[in-house]
């Protein structure tokens, strides 16, 4: 390993492409920890611990995961990249319905990058709708539940005390959003310049941000048996989840020689790899989207009897109606998701254009359905296993007391275990093409 290592920042342009990324995750962590102005530091502190030791901060748990803490910090990347994440779902949903944006799709790069414009131009509009509703929260002391103090409105632009208020969040609000564009750039030039995908690379870190934190909460708490016990089990499930991720059904595909011009082509064999996991973690980010919808409307109208019943159902996150209701959605919409990116006649029809059939398969409607029922086959185990996988933090908040930012469960360990394989190979495949070896021996 430490060898494989050696040999990584050995080669010259592998090496600097890997220290670049580097220096860019340690401005992006610099960021995070950098407060807005007109934030009162010190009572955000204590605000933070005391949501996080009531598990207070169930409403916002998502998005300050993301943000590595930054969120119930109000630092300049308190938004962190999720308004980036939230974009791309969109974008990638909304190509199966506009006609405009499948078109893009297919025209290749030039279309891709047209898309990636649109994404970004979507994901400044949601991080101003976003920073607008956490700076009002945090000015109306709702974004600590029972806790305010936490932005200073005071006077100093010689204007009336409404204005200089309104003055005073929309600076906040204008930096928050600048700082979500700035996460998108640092991102768009680990792509480029650096080593794997920006984007995951920054959500990597901000989830490793949260695990020294989290773990050394369980240890102080409970004492050394318990933190020995959740690294054992942490690291087990950890070991299953990339047994899970790496898992993939083959379906072999043979392509018919057929002659073009004078050249032969044709003749090989190849497979289609469908993975237990299809969706990935996107099934999750939406599950917990849609359960934000009810509980943001208990902060905004607390005095309602139906936001004091989500209030007391859906904040904490280790309520059984919330457990159930996250894991049903979880089931549903890794179903939904995995039915408009995959589409079996497209790759039917694909197949049977070029000249390829499933061994014992009949070209065109027959593939199409074969192809259907392995799919269904795979989605449920695949749904069921990202539904546990996520339930995992609610089962250590009732066991351990742990804040809902436990590290060894749902999305964090999904992302942690995909982000990691897929960086490692990025690398093992550079190192490749220099001497024929791999990044792990």
């Amino acid at each position: 390993m430490l060898s494989a290592f050696a040999n990584a920042f050995k080669t010259p342009d592998l090496r600097r492409k890997m220290l670049f990324t580097l220096l860019i995750l340690v401005v992006f962590r610099i960021g995070s920890t950098v407060p807005v102005p007109y934030v009162n530091v010190q009572q955000v502190d204590v605000c933070r611990k005391a949501a996080e030791t009531g598990a207070q901060a169930g409403l916002y748990s998502l998005i300050n995961l993301f943000s590595g803490g930054a969120l119930l910090q109000l630092a300049i990347f308190a938004l962190g990249i999720m308004p980036y994440i939230t974009a791309s779902i969109i974008l990638q949903l909304l190509t199966v319905v506009v006609p405009r944006l499948e078109a893009l799709k297919k025209e290749g790069a030039s279309g891709q990058n047209k898309i990636t414009q649109y994404t970004r131009y979507l994901t400044l509009v949601l991080a101003i709708l976003n920073s607008t509703a956490f700076v009002t929260l945090a000015a109306n002391d709702r974004l600590f539940p029972g806790c305010s103090g936490v932005v200073r409105l005071s006077p100093d632009f010689s204007m009336s005390p409404v204005a200089e208020d309104y003055v005073i969040l929309a600076m906040m609000v204008l930096i928050m959003t600048a700082g979500t564009g700035l996460v998108m750039w640092l991102g768009e030039l680990i792509t480029e310049r650096g080593i794997g995908n920006g984007m995951s690379l920054l959500i990597f870190t901000q989830i490793a941000a949260t695990f020294p934190t989290a773990m050394w909460g369980i240890k102080q708490a409970k004492g050394w048996v318990p933190f020995i016990l959740v690294m054992v089990v942490g690291l087990l499930v950890m070991a299953g989840v990339i047994f899970m991720e790496l898992g993939q059904r083959r379906i072999p595909v043979q392509y018919a020689k057929r002659m073009v011009g004078r050249r032969m082509f044709g003749g090989t064999t190849t497979y289609i790899p469908l993975k237990v996991n299809q969706a990935g973690v996107i099934p999750v980010i939406f599950a917990s989207s849609m359960l934000y919808i009810p509980t943001l409307y208990s902060q905004f109208r607390p005095e309602d009897p139906a936001s004091q019943w989500i209030a007391a159902n859906f904040v904490k996150g280790d309520h059984p109606i919330y457990m159930a209701v996250f894991f049903l959605l979880i089931v549903g919409f890794t179903y939904f998701y995995v039915a408009i990116t995959f589409d079996p006649v497209e790759v039917a029809d694909n197949m049977k254009k070029y000249g390829g059939f499933i061994p014992g398969i009949r070209a065109g409607k027959p593939t199409e359905k074969y192809l259907g029922f392995v799919l269904s086959r795979l989605t449920l185990p695949g749904s069921l296993y990202l539904g546990l996988i996520s339930l995992l933090p609610s089962i250590a908040f009732i066991l351990f007391q742990a804040n809902q930012n436990f590290p060894f469960g749902g999305t964090s360990l999904l992302i942690i275990v995909g982000v990691g394989l897929d960086t490692v190979k990025q690398i093992e495949s550079k190192l490749q093409q220099r001497n024929y070896e791999g990044f792990l021996r």
